[in-house]
């Protein structure tokens, strides 16, 4: 079977909390593969987003290693650990993080432009990507114009602007009514349907969690069920 495209080997992460330390992740292993379109769910304090974090290097583990593409990200350097961030994982949180003074269009380009590329190269593949998440007609109009699941589909193409092969998202529809939650549903699903990117959302919406092939759930910061029931575009167990 191939190498997982992620693989955590004893995870756990421990904060200073008051003077005293926190065991926030207790010893996680977990593997994920290229396709893989997976819900991680548990009660508040489980630590779900801690292990988003880890798994996509916005944080490092207290003790415990973590694979990326087979490499050990827990040893490189701070600049090697973001050019591999940068070009391998794309992430969606509840709050969008959209630059309030730039366009969707611009906005969508920014990861590119900050790559150096020029705007007349980034601007086509923008343009597109808003075209696939249904908001080709809104390129001008700026966050303030833009209705909060619109907000969301923006963020969701400037997170696969440089085609990562791990797209992570934490709560994406959080702050969204039931409507405009079960469209970013659909569209993370098509996503990981067209394109084999791998895909792993937190969330607390059950209904939304029950449309995924794997579910992890956690409780007190270890893995307390791995639920694989299907395969999405790609998945392996």
């Amino acid at each position: 079977m191939s190498e997982p495209l992620v693989r955590l080997e004893q995870v756990k992460k421990t904060f200073n909390h008051l003077g005293r330390p926190l065991d926030v992740l207790r010893g996680i292993d977990l593997e994920l593969r290229r396709g893989e379109l997976a819900a991680i769910v548990g009660p508040s304090g489980a630590g779900k987003s801690t292990l988003l974090h880890c798994i996509g290097t916005l944080d490092l583990p207290t003790t415990g290693k973590i694979f990326v593409g087979g490499q050990d990200v827990t040893t490189l350097s701070g600049s090697r650990l973001s050019a591999l961030r940068n070009r391998t994982i794309g992430f969606v949180f509840q709050f969008h993080h959209l630059l309030p003074e730039f366009t969707a269009l611009e906005n969508v380009q920014m990861p590119g432009l900050i790559q150096g590329q020029s705007r007349s190269h980034t601007e086509p593949r923008a343009r597109k990507l808003l075209d696939e998440v249904g908001l080709g007609q809104r390129a001008t109009h700026r966050p303030g114009e833009l209705s909060g699941g619109e907000q969301q589909r923006v963020a969701l193409a400037r997170a696969l602007f440089l085609e990562p092969p791990i797209l992570l998202a934490d709560e994406p529809t959080g702050n969204l009514d039931s409507a405009t939650s079960e469209s970013i549903h659909d569209l993370f699903i098509a996503i990981n349907r067209e394109r084999g990117t791998t895909i792993v959302v937190v969330t607390h919406n059950t209904q939304f969690a029950e449309q995924m092939p794997r579910i992890v759930q956690m409780r007190d910061g270890v893995i307390e069920r791995d639920l694989l029931r299907g395969t999405a575009a790609g998945a392996g167990a």
